[in-house]
């Protein structure tokens, strides 16, 4: 199991990518308990960080005209 940590930089998101990867090679109802907890935890923490890093291109108004 990964020490959950926030995610501040680049090098940060890549980790928790990679665990999210290692996480999600198998079936996630296989999955014991902690580490389905930690798979959710690293989710909405990746989730924050591109919310805030990386433009969403479907919310352009440039896009929707």
């Amino acid at each position: 199991m990964m020490n959950i940590k926030s995610i501040k930089t680049k090098d940060d998101y890549k980790a928790a990518m990679a665990r999210i990867s290692e996480l999600t090679n198998s079936d996630s109802d296989a999955l014991p308990d902690n580490e389905f907890d930690e798979l959710e935890v690293l989710t909405a923490l990746t989730e924050a960080y591109e919310n805030g890093h990386y433009k969403n291109a479907a919310t352009d108004p440039a896009i929707d005209h």
